[in-house]
C-alpha cells in the first residue's frame, strides 16, 4: 500500500484519516478525490503533516472517467472510501442525493477499480497484498436494539431503518457482491458514531459546543435517552488502517468504542465540561439550555457494537476513553475558532437546523 486513494477525504472522518497516514505511514502517497459539498472543507485539510504526500483532487466519485483517470495516473493500489452522505435528517427530507452519492457511487468507484486492477492484472497477476478497496459503513445498517438485545456483530442481519442507512446497507452488499463476483479484494468495516476534530456542526456533540458557547437552545430528541456507542475518530482511523494491513481480505469488522451512554448523558458531559473549561461563561450551568424537541421520525432508539472480532483477530482496540475523547474534542472547539468561523460562512448550517428544529416543537 503506497499509492492510496481516499474518497471524501475533505469530510470529517476522511481528513482524520488522511492526517493519522500523513503522520504515522511516511512511505505512503495519499490522493484525496472530494467533491467539496457542504460537509466537505479545503479548511480541514490546513496545516497537513509532511503535505508533499498529499494531493488534492476537487472531484464526484460518481465521475467514472475521472475516478479511472486518478488511478491510472497515479497507479493506485488501495482506496479508502469515505465519501457519503451521512446525516440521518437531511436523507429524511431528500433521500434523492443519498441514493446518487452512496449507491451510485460506491457503484462506480468499484466499477472503475475493477476495470483498472483487471488491465494491471492482464500483465502482472496481482495478490491480495497488492490492492484493497475498502468501504467505510456504519453500524445504522444493522437497525435499532431493543432492551436486553445482544450487541450488533458482524453477522447481525440488516435492518435499516432511514433513507441514509439503506444507501449504506446498499453500498456494503454491491461491496461484496463484487469481491465474490469479480473477484476484486475487498474489506469492510462498519463504525459506530464517530466524534472528534473537524466534525462538521451539525452533528450532535459539535452542535452542542457551538450552541452552548453561543447561549443557543440544545436540541434533544424525545427524551434523550437514545443510546449510542461513541468512537473517537483516530481511534477509527488506527482501527481501518489496522484491516488494510492485515493480510486477510474479504472480512467484515465491526468498529466502537464499547460504551453505550444515552445521548443525553453525552450532552450533560459536554455541559459539564464547558462549565469546568468556560467558568466565566455567562451561560453556565450549560445544561440549563437543554430544550427538549419532537423526536425524529423512526429514531433509532439503540446502538451497541461487539468488537470481538477485530480485537481477537487483528488485535485493535479503541485507545481513547469517552471521557477523554470527549474532553479532547471540546478542548479543540475552543482552540480553533478560526475553523469554526470559516465552516459557519461557507454553510448556513444553523439556519438549516433551526428551521428543521422549528417542525419538532
Amino acid at each position: 500500500m503506497q499509492n492510496i486513494l481516499v474518497t471524501g477525504g475533505a469530510g470529517f472522518i476522511g481528513s482524520n484519516f488522511v492526517r493519522y497516514l500523513l503522520k504515522t505511514e511516511p512511505e505512503v502517497k495519499i490522493i484525496n478525490l472530494d467533491l467539496l459539498t457542504y460537509a466537505g472543507s479545503l479548511d480541514n485539510l490546513k496545516d497537513l503533516p509532511m503535505p508533499d504526500r498529499h494531493i488534492f483532487v476537487e472531484g464526484d466519485i460518481c465521475d467514472q472517467t475521472q475516478v479511472e483517470r486518478l488511478l491510472r495516473q497515479y497507479h493506485i493500489d488501495t482506496i479508502v472510501h469515505f465519501a457519503a452522505e451521512t446525516h440521518v435528517d437531511r436523507s429524511i427530507l431528500g433521500p434523492g442525493q443519498f441514493i446518487q452519492t452512496n449507491v451510485v457511487g460506491t457503484y462506480t468507484l468499484l466499477e472503475a477499480a475493477r476495470n483498472f486492477w483487471g488491465e494491471e492484472n492482464q500483465t502482472q497477476p496481482a495478490s491480495v497484498e497488492d490492492v484493497r478497496f475498502h468501504h467505510v459503513s456504519t453500524d445504522e445498517v444493522y437497525g435499532s436494539l431493543e432492551p436486553g438485545d445482544p450487541a450488533f456483530s458482524e453477522t447481525t442481519l440488516y435492518e435499516p431503518n432511514s433513507p441514509y442507512s439503506a444507501s449504506k446497507a446498499a453500498s456494503d452488499h454491491l461491496v461484496r457482491a463484487y469481491g465474490k463476483t469479480y473477484s476484486l479484494p475487498f474489506s469492510i468495516t462498519n463504525c459506530s458514531n464517530n466524534y472528534g476534530p473537524y466534525q462538521f456542526p451539525e452533528k450532535l456533540i459539535p452542535l452542542m459546543i457551538l450552541n452552548a458557547l453561543d447561549g443557543k437552545p440544545l436540541p434533544v430528541y424525545g427524551d434523550g435517552l437514545q443510546i449510542r456507542d461513541w468512537l473517537y475518530v483516530e481511534d477509527h482511523c488506527h482501527a481501518i488502517w489496522t484491516v488494510l494491513r492485515s493480510e486477510t481480505q474479504g472480512e467484515t469488522y465491526n468498529i466502537g468504542a464499547g460504551n453505550q451512554p444515552t445521548n443525553l448523558k453525552i450532552i450533560e458531559t459536554v455541559c459539564e465540561i464547558l462549565d469546568e473549561l468556560k467558568p466565566e461563561s455567562p451561560y453556565k450551568p450549560h445544561r440549563n439550555l437543554l430544550k427538549f424537541v419532537q423526536d425524529r421520525p423512526g429514531h433509532d432508539r439503540r446502538y451497541a457494537m461487539d468488537i470481538s472480532k477485530i480485537n481477537r483477530d487483528l488485535g485493535w482496540q479503541p485507545r481513547q476513553t469517552l471521557a477523554s475523547g470527549l474532553l479532547s474534542t471540546v478542548e479543540w472547539y475552543l482552540e480553533n475558532p478560526g475553523w469554526i468561523e470559516s465552516i459557519r460562512k461557507q454553510v448556513d448550517y444553523q439556519g438549516w437546523l433551526e428551521k428543521n428544529y422549528e417542525k419538532r416543537e
